[in-house]
């Protein structure tokens, strides 16, 4: 299946005037770094590259062909002098008042990708109005939304925009931003598992603020997840139910199960992450957590507590907890943990496994290789 770039013309490949109408060389100006690198997006990245634009009035008195034509075509071969071509081009024609279904944010010109050859979930409208936002919104698409020009002041628009949020994902004017987005993708993954002892949600966002949605039933447990989104800079929702009449046992050993699980998928092919990655103080305590996302398991623990319970979950549990976790995501993990405050101690530790995360899973777009000299992870 095909993943496409759908990118508007004025105002994101080439600068809009005030009149909205590019009808003379005089008013062509192109957008800083489009060539270096939308040449690149072509070049490096699995995309088909095909341009969508309104264009109010074209062939009236409004805006003669005559007029847009030469203009057009400069624009399309100046593209292919530099390696871009657009594998096709639609222009919509009719004024905004007439809402016709050619027109966007309406599809249809695109009907043809409506199709099993085309990955529209993993595609994006490039653009710089919210009917681009729109668009994807109705392709079923991602929306990346260059807003230079664009009036966001009136309450409708903002409304609109609020609620095209979750449609965006990316808002940058910048090329290179654009390029190194579409390089790397947003990692997100989740998991469903179900058994007999627990049932349980789990959703990652690799590349998130730290936000966090947790919910285990045991409250202490619900608080170190906590930091492992907040500390490691990744998005997660966790919601489990288990059999806590039991014990606590299967809850926390099949949380951490799911966890790794969710973690191994979603940094699928790891290129380009870092891989190692963290030691931090915590008052009386330090912490010491090594992890290598290498694809094998292995766990080395070297941290003793005194208390049976800290809130509701044994200590017992916390060795469990990170073995399990290493089963899932098929990495190594190396914790040395000391200091008198056993809550000091536990919560050091899962602050130092977030840092530990989030040193691993960087990126770097510009070496964007398998760090490994056996070729495969």
């Amino acid at each position: 299946m095909k993943r496409v770039l759908f990118i508007d013309r004025d105002g994101t490949l080439i600068k809009e005037p005030a009149d909205e109408q590019i009808d003379s060389f005089e008013k062509l100006e192109f957008y800083p770094k489009v060539f270096q690198y939308l040449s690149k997006i072509t070049n490096e990245l699995d995309f088909e590259i095909v341009m969508i634009t309104n264009q109010d009035g074209l062939g009236t008195n409004v805006y003669p062909e005559t007029n847009f034509w030469p203009v057009h075509n400069f624009i399309i071969k100046t593209f292919e002098s530099e390696g871009i071509s657009f594998k096709e081009q639609f222009i919509d024609r009719t004024f905004a008042k007439d809402n016709a279904p050619t027109r966007k944010p309406n599809t249809g010109l695109l009907t043809k990708y409506f199709s099993s050859n085309y990955d529209l979930a993993n595609s994006f409208v490039i653009g710089d109005r919210l009917t681009d936002i729109e668009l994807a919104k109705n392709l079923g698409s991602k929306g990346i939304f260059i807003n230079d020009n664009t009036n966001l002041g009136t309450d409708e628009i903002t409304v609109k925009r609020e609620t095209l949020n979750n449609v965006i994902a990316l808002e940058s004017n910048d090329w290179e931003v654009i390029y190194k987005f579409l390089k790397t993708d947003v990692r997100t993954g989740s998991i469903e598992r179900n058994t007999n002892e627990t049932k349980i949600k789990i959703a990652l966002n690799l590349d998130g603020t730290g936000k966090s949605n947790i919910n285990t039933g045991l409250a202490f447990f619900d608080h170190m997840l906590d930091q492992i989104a907040r500390h490691g800079h990744l998005d997660l929702e966790i919601n489990v139910i288990g059999d806590l009449e039991v014990d606590e046992h299967h809850t926390i050993e099949d949380t951490a199960i799911a966890l790794g699980e969710v973690f191994a998928s979603t940094l699928g092919n790891k290129l380009g992450i870092e891989r190692y990655g963290f030691s931090l103080p915590m008052d009386d305590c330090l912490a010491q957590v090594a992890i290598d996302f290498g694809g094998r398991n292995w766990l080395v623990w070297e941290a003793e507590f005194k208390r049976e319970m800290i809130g509701k979950m044994p200590t017992e549990m916390f060795f469990h907890f990170f073995k399990s976790f290493t089963d899932g995501a098929k990495c190594n993990l190396n914790i040395k943990a000391e200091g008198s405050n056993e809550h000091h101690k536990i919560e050091a530790i899962f602050k130092a496994f977030a840092k530990a995360i989030k040193m691993a899973v960087k990126r770097d777009v510009e070496k964007m290789i398998l760090p490994s000299t056996k070729g495969m992870l």
